[in-house]
């Protein structure tokens, strides 16, 4: 089969599990157990994608919190103790079986620590559909390429076969980083303005989309790529 891209690398919170609402909560109740005043949902919402201790500093820039580690060790204890209402997105597996089926890698890249996305592997059975992963704790957090480059090498990609897809910012900004084309995914972290202007190949009303979406890329591909070139 005639595909654009070799490999499609997803993140995972917002993008695949839709787990964004559980993540504002534990970090606002961790946020009032060392004695802080909560951050406002947008405020929650905004570092979504970062690793735990850049989203915790990103959370309270201006001295409030003298110790990243104490916030992340607090949300790590409502994250992992209370129950756990996120699940995938219900179109996650139907995607991922259809690309597989068309012979595309897939992998994701996560500002989640390798225990969170391990337990959420384990519990919805995604593991299954993926050829690598790789977390914020196993390597540099979002926007930095590394984790994406690290994807690469593994499974012996070249970037410009490589898609990236998430639902925030620092998704797209990585990939761009790393030299590799982007999907944007609305309805998580992010709103789709914000998404927009990382210039993504498509923004995606939902992860449905996606295949279809890529199956049109061959005879489009090189008029939207020229186009995303020539804008700064």
């Amino acid at each position: 089969m005639n595909r654009p891209f070799d490999l499609v690398v997803f993140d995972w919170d917002g993008t695949l599990m839709d787990s964004t609402a559980h993540i504002v909560a534990c970090l606002q109740a961790a946020a009032v157990d060392v004695g802080l005043t909560p951050p406002a949902e947008e405020a929650a919402r905004n570092i979504i994608g970062l690793s735990l201790l850049e989203a915790c500093r990103a959370l309270f820039p201006n001295g409030e919190l003298a110790d990243p580690g104490l916030l992340a060790d607090a949300y790590r204890k409502h994250f992992f103790v209370t129950p756990q209402p996120s699940r995938l997105f219900a179109d996650a597996i139907p995607m991922a079986s259809t690309l597989r089926d068309q012979g595309y890698l897939l992998a994701v890249a996560t500002g989640k620590s390798r225990r969170g996305l391990q337990s959420d592997l384990e519990a919805t059975g995604f593991g299954r559909w993926l050829d690598a992963s790789r977390c914020a704790d196993e390597t540099a957090s979002k926007p930095d390429p590394l984790m994406l480059l690290e994807i690469l090498e593994e499974l012996g990609v070249e970037a410009q076969r490589a898609l990236m897809v998430g639902d925030t910012e620092y998704d797209l900004v990585m990939a761009r980083n790393a030299g590799v084309r982007s999907m944007a995914v609305s309805g998580g972290a992010h709103e789709s303005t914000r998404l927009l202007a990382h210039q993504p190949l498509a923004c995606l009303a939902s992860l449905s989309e996606l295949p279809q979406t890529l199956a049109a890329l061959p005879m489009q591909s090189a008029a939207i790529f020229s186009l995303n070139e020539d804008k700064p």
